[in-house]
């Protein structure tokens, strides 16, 4: 799923953690300020280094699903492997933040096949793509903050589902999706929008 099915002037923030946190702090600070829900997706392995950070997610209420143990390229996978990197994943976001990540899963790098999409169905999960990248962990070879907001102000529509990452870049340390945040919510909000997590709309 790469948007909402809603007419509703809604967005969906989602936050992958698959490399460092760097970021995570400001954006967990940020959406408590304003008062926005997210819905983060996390692969085994980053919860596995950094159980604390994954904790404080589940702990503010947010979404946690699904993005594989190690962050693979799925497409490259047999069956069997995928599954496994569904199941250790989920145990691991599990037993670490005590929160079940199903039924919410994001392929690493967005790759699948309509069999692998299959697989995860029934497995039980929903996959949840996006509608924009900000590419902000791309870091100063794509911009800076202010271009972060305007690819989402670029793309916007009702249900857009927006992907930004927890981490920094790890060329240049910068963090543009954490600091993007703020600006990007309030003007998404002088628009009109509010804000709602997959959990929320998905089921609605």
């Amino acid at each position: 799923m790469r948007r909402v099915p809603t007419t509703r002037k809604v967005v969906v923030l989602t936050f992958d953690g698959g490399g460092n946190a760097d970021g995570l702090t400001k954006i967990l600070a940020t959406l408590a300020a304003e008062h926005v829900p997210g819905s983060f997706f996390l692969t085994g392995r980053w919860v596995q280094t950094y159980p604390a950070r994954a904790h404080a997610i589940a702990a503010a209420g947010h979404v946690v699903g699904n993005h594989t143990m190690t962050h693979p390229h799925s497409t490259e996978l047999s069956d069997a492997a995928l599954t496994a990197e569904v199941l250790d994943a989920a145990r691991v976001i599990r037993t670490v933040s005590g929160v079940s990540p199903k039924p919410w899963f994001r392929f690493p790098y967005g790759e699948r096949t309509s069999s692998d999409v299959r697989l995860l169905n029934s497995l039980g999960y929903v996959c949840v793509s996006w509608s924009v990248d900000t590419l902000g962990w791309l870091g100063t070879s794509r911009g800076s903050a202010a271009d972060v907001v305007q690819r989402v102000l670029d793309r916007l529509e009702p249900g857009l589902i927006v992907l930004m990452h927890v981490g920094s870049n790890p060329d240049d340390g910068t963090t543009y999706d954490a600091d993007a945040l703020a600006p990007l919510i309030d003007v998404l909000r002088a628009r009109g929008y509010t804000f709602g997590t997959v959990a929320e709309l998905l089921r609605s």
